[in-house]
């Protein structure tokens, strides 16, 4: 193990005990007006308790000042807390340049980039590639598709946020440059393109919308599925997904509501059907 350096009051117990805390209780007690910093300030009270052991006035400080409005991905804003931990171990070391607005103004300046990135990345790519594979094992009902996005998920999850804490708390603020400005951006772009590849292809595969109408006639049959998909294929799985984003993305409409109101529409919509063909 690497020998513990003279300029350092944290050692790994009480970093990995920051680190279990943001990961397990990011979103506590979340509000408008707070979203996630009593999390975020949960997250530092280990590293509160080490470096002012012996003054707690300087402990209820620090909580208090990481208790101030916070929002970021959580994931992948585990870098934020990494970096803020080592600068706080600094400031207590008597870097008297690290004061409070320093340390808040990091924190505003780079939860929006990471906040972009990581929103790009898990969300909009793993989770959807994660899913894709599940189903696929899981086509036939076998159990291995959600075992496999449980394990795989939470492994890659677990493993890539500490590795970013850990990170952040060696780089400290050097880490700023790195994901605020052009590159932030230019990866943020690249993700996004690349989560919206993967969703279109998600929802090409596994999105699958058909109207079960033929109309019969005395001479001839028309089946209204078949010329749509002469005309575009797949153009009713296409407007579900556009439909589907529309409510949840721009009305608010939560997935559980989104689900009951497919299903209503589902036997409103077999039943309309039936109708239909019997009347031809």
């Amino acid at each position: 193990m690497e020998q513990k350096k003279s300029y350092q009051l944290l050692d790994k117990k009480t970093l990995n005990k920051s680190y279990i805390r943001w990961m397990m209780y990011n979103l506590v007690a979340t509000s408008f007006e707070f979203l996630e910093a009593f999390g975020f300030a949960l997250s530092m009270e280990p590293i509160a308790k080490k470096i002012y052991k012996d003054n707690p006035e300087a402990q209820k400080a620090m909580l208090k000042r990481h208790s101030v409005f916070y929002n970021t991905e959580p994931q992948i804003g585990s870098l934020i807390n990494g970096v803020v931990v080592g600068l706080e171990e600094q400031r207590a070391l008597g870097k008297e340049e690290i004061d409070d607005d320093f340390v808040n103004g990091l924190k505003v300046g780079l939860m929006g980039p990471l906040a972009g990135i990581g929103d790009s990345m898990i969300p909009g790519m793993l989770i959807p590639i994660l899913l894709s594979i599940g189903m696929g094992l899981s086509e036939k009902g076998s159990i291995l598709g959600p075992i496999f996005y449980i394990v795989a998920y939470n492994t890659i999850i677990m493993l890539g946020s500490r590795f970013l804490f850990f990170k952040g708390y060696e780089l400290g603020a050097e880490s700023v440059d790195t994901f605020v400005g052009e590159k932030a951006q230019q990866i943020t772009q690249a993700f996004s393109v690349l989560g919206m590849i993967v969703i279109g292809g998600v929802a090409a595969s596994y999105v699958n919308l058909k109207l079960p109408i033929v109309l019969k006639f005395s001479s001839a049959k028309i089946d209204i599925q078949q010329i749509l998909d002469g005309i575009f294929p797949n153009l009713l799985p296409l407007v579900l997904v556009l439909v589907s984003w529309y409510l949840m993305a721009k009305k608010g409409v939560s997935a559980l509501k989104l689900i009951g109101i497919y299903f209503i529409a589902a036997f409103g919509g077999v039943g309309i059907a039936y109708l239909i063909q019997m009347m031809f």
